[in-house]
């Protein structure tokens, strides 16, 4: 069920509520997305639904409401949306404001200002375009006219807003620097003259790939916003805004414009890709789906134990992690044939997950897990772990070439000295960059991107990369190996 598995993985919920009126805040931290459960007398609405739905109709079964509306903020790059499933389960309106894009399926395109009567409140569309040229903001105005809180998508994160560069790459004459233009102007008439007390209910907190640094809190009042977030800061001009929107943006995951066009264009039930995801495969169907479907095999178990033994040719993305951004990250196409090794019992997760950000093309899942494969007798490769505080040891018998596969910021941060820097975001793009005939000790912060970055090396012919286990949290605690905080010349990318 979907509480059982994503509270223990990555969901929280905070709530508000009065007499009249409910506000519930279903934020899902692997995603860094904060979705939203509005009621007031019988009557419900959802904010940004994720793509799995049974926990929004069994809040309104358990609360005797009806789902009216779903309110989309925009359409959204970093995961699929619910809306459609949910409006078919329901019976909801999904509304999104101003836009001149044809939807695949029957929406509400709302006006700027319009306003829409949910039991005793009202919410009113404020049309902010920036992050995209849809996106709009959507204020809830209480019982008694008062406006008490503002559910702003990717308009306004707590400590910072959306980045403007991502439907560039879906409508390429949507620039970065246009887009920043319209989210200055969207900023200062028509969020920052809003009241100081409303509460700012973002799309995303800390983590998400759609802003630069976004808080790790996750709600704020607007007034409180207006005085520390740097882009509320009246004192900013145009220019001086849009040259801090776009300094330190990095390319966004690959996947982002394919889901942009799922949310536009439809996609299939998440209850037909949860069929076909959780398909059971002997071993000898999970080799024949492999070898005709040119299968990409995901190997969702814990770095440890992959590294011990694995089907040769997988990928190891751990699900006790960033899963669904990682694999977003690291395979290019959402059409992708998937093939799963799975802990017995987290089948239903794994996939969910995969469809959470568009990949749907999951074909089955090795049945009985990874022991299935060995008790079968098929052959296995393994990769070589270390424990940091064995590596002072070896320093003094051999040379230790270290390859960092931190994000470049981490790395700048930080970083043991003469260290190589390839992040794992762009492992794909550098596969020549390494000399195959080095040794190369591998390490992240903590182990679980380092063995994903050595698997697909691992997959593409490289046999002489060693994992560091305790990653990067291990090595800065030894003396043997001193700490650097400048960018060394032998950075990468």
């Amino acid at each position: 069920m979907f509480c059982e598995y994503i509270s223990q993985q990555c969901t929280k919920t905070m709530k508000i509520k009065n007499n009249k009126m409910k506000i519930e805040h279903i934020y899902t931290g692997c995603l860094a997305q904060g979705a939203y459960y509005i009621e007031s007398d019988g009557e419900a609405a959802i904010v940004d639904p994720l793509r799995e739905v049974s926990h929004y109709i069994a809040l309104a079964e358990k609360n005797n409401s009806k789902i009216k509306y779903i309110f989309e903020t925009h359409f959204h790059a970093d995961f699929v949306s619910g809306h459609i499933d949910l409006a078919e389960k329901t019976g909801a309106k999904i509304i999104y404001g101003p836009t001149k894009m044809k939807t695949g399926f029957d929406t509400i395109i709302a006006e700027d200002n319009q306003v829409f009567t949910l039991g005793k409140i009202k919410i009113r569309v404020i049309h902010t375009p920036g992050h995209t040229m849809e996106s709009s903001c959507f204020l809830l105005t209480d019982e008694n006219g008062h406006d008490v809180a503002l559910f702003s998508g990717d308009t306004l994160f707590i400590g910072d807003v959306g980045r403007p560069d991502l439907a560039q790459h879906v409508i390429s004459e949507l620039t970065e620097e246009k887009l920043a233009v319209h989210l200055f102007h969207s900023l200062r008439e028509k969020i920052m003259p809003l009241n100081d007390d409303i509460v700012v209910y973002p799309a995303h907190g800390a983590g998400s790939a759609c802003g630069k640094n976004l808080s790790k809190q996750l709600t704020d009042t607007l007034g409180n916003q207006k005085r520390t977030n740097y882009a509320l800061n009246p004192t900013l001009s145009k220019d001086e805004f849009v040259r801090q929107l776009l300094s330190g943006l990095t390319p966004p995951p690959a996947y982002f414009p394919q889901n942009v066009l799922m949310n536009i264009n439809g996609y299939d039930s998440i209850d037909e890709v949860l069929r076909k995801g959780t398909k059971a495969l002997s071993v000898k169907e999970f080799i024949e789906m492999r070898n005709s479907n040119n299968a990409v095999i995901i190997d969702t178990r814990k770095a440890e134990n992959f590294g011990k033994g694995f089907i040769p040719g997988s990928i190891n993305i751990g699900i006790d992690g960033d899963f669904a951004v990682w694999v977003g990250t690291l395979v290019a196409d959402t059409k992708q044939p998937l093939l799963l090794v799975i802990d017995p019992g987290r089948e239903n997760e794994v996939v969910t997950r995969l469809a959470r950000v568009g990949y749907d093309n999951a074909v089955g899942y090795l049945n009985g897990g990874f022991a299935a494969w060995t008790n079968a007798n098929q052959v296995v490769d393994t990769i070589e772990s270390v424990f940091a505080k064995d590596l002072p040891i070896l320093k003094e018998k051999q040379s230790i070439n270290f390859l960092d596969v931190r994000k470049k910021s981490e790395f700048d941060s930080e970083h043991i000295e003469g260290a190589i820097n390839m992040p794992l975001d762009f492992v794909n793009k550098n596969l020549q960059a390494l000399d195959r005939t080095k040794k190369y000790y591998v390490h992240c912060a903590g182990g679980y991107r380092s063995m994903i970055f050595i698997s697909i090396l691992r997959k593409h012919g490289y046999s002489n990369l060693i994992n560091i286990v305790e990653g990067y949290s291990g090595l800065k605690k030894l003396e043997a190996f001193p700490i650097t905080d400048y960018v060394c010349p032998t950075t990468m990318l």
